[in-house]
């Protein structure tokens, strides 16, 4: 056991410009010396989808390491935990040892965030798994979304660690009206994505449901965003540049930007707000 004592703490509300609309991250940036267990325990208590802790790189390439935790366990990589760890660690003193580039280290690998006038993004780290859903486990999902099969237009393994797949259905109305029955999917992580019309703010609205690791219903997702921004986009599916609206059904207003450069690679990018600083004894 460790013994207890003060650590500097944050919780940064992600993808929203709305305060307190978007999906928020607990970050303790001091995690040297905690256990898994004590980690784990946290993560629990702060009952929110992930909460992570800031340790030395063990890398020269990286600015820091970053332990990413859901309910039930530790997590590789996730999305809006990465922009909000970087914003607390630039607002607690960090400085990159590239300007306008942040290294973290994780789970998954080394992934770059850029700060662009305090507007954050990073980078879409490699797919561990893609490809068509097989037919036997597209069923699953249709049943527990309560939808027909010739609703989804197409899907797709969209995983970059957390074990995500993904459904695109006709609209974005189809999307919010999902009500999933997860006694069907217990250890699924499975998306929706659907259009709006071209007319709208938003190209597209995602929902995002992780059953497997304790949440029901992610505000806010930026892992999910992430790669199904590299399916869409590598397919012509979607423009270089779009937006995506998440979180109405749990009233939230989440809006995240997916912009690919010409090389391929695709950045995930959205607000960033600290909105609780001080400490935490652990």
């Amino acid at each position: 056991m460790t013994e207890p004592r003060t650590r500097p703490f944050m919780q940064v509300d992600v993808f929203s410009t709305n305060p307190c609309l978007g999906n928020p991250v607990a970050v303790v940036l001091d995690g040297t010396d905690l256990t898994n267990e004590e980690m784990e325990r946290l993560a629990r208590w702060t009952n929110l989808s992930e909460t992570t802790f800031v340790l030395p790189p063990t890398t020269p390439e990286a600015d820091y390491r970053l332990r990413i935790f859901s309910l039930k366990g530790e997590l590789p990589f996730a999305g809006h935990p990465t922009l909000g760890s970087a914003r607390a660690w630039l607002d607690n003193g960090g400085t990159p040892r590239h300007a306008g580039r942040i290294v973290q280290e994780c789970g998954a690998g080394l992934v770059t965030v850029r700060d662009h006038d305090g507007l954050l993004s990073f980078a879409a780290p490699p797919l561990v798994r893609e490809g068509a859903l097989d037919e036997e486990f597209l069923a699953q999902i249709v049943a527990a979304f309560g939808i027909t099969r010739d609703r989804v237009l197409a899907h797709q393994w969209v995983d970059n660690g957390p074990g995500w797949a993904v459904i695109q259905l006709p609209t974005a109305e189809e999307v919010l009206a999902l009500e999933p029955d997860f006694s069907l999917i217990p250890t699924a992580m499975v998306g929706a994505i659907g259009a709006y019309p071209d007319d709208s703010e938003h190209a597209f609205e995602m929902r995002t449901f992780a059953p497997g690791v304790g949440v029901a219903e992610d505000p806010v997702c930026g892992s999910m965003n992430a790669s199904v921004g590299q399916w869409l986009t590598s397919t012509g599916a979607a423009p270089a540049t779009y937006r995506v609206s998440q979180g109405a059904r749990l009233g939230r207003s989440g809006t995240i930007e997916i912009t690919t450069d010409t090389d391929g690679t695709v950045w995930v990018s959205g607000a960033t707000t600290s909105h609780i600083r001080g400490t935490i004894t652990l």
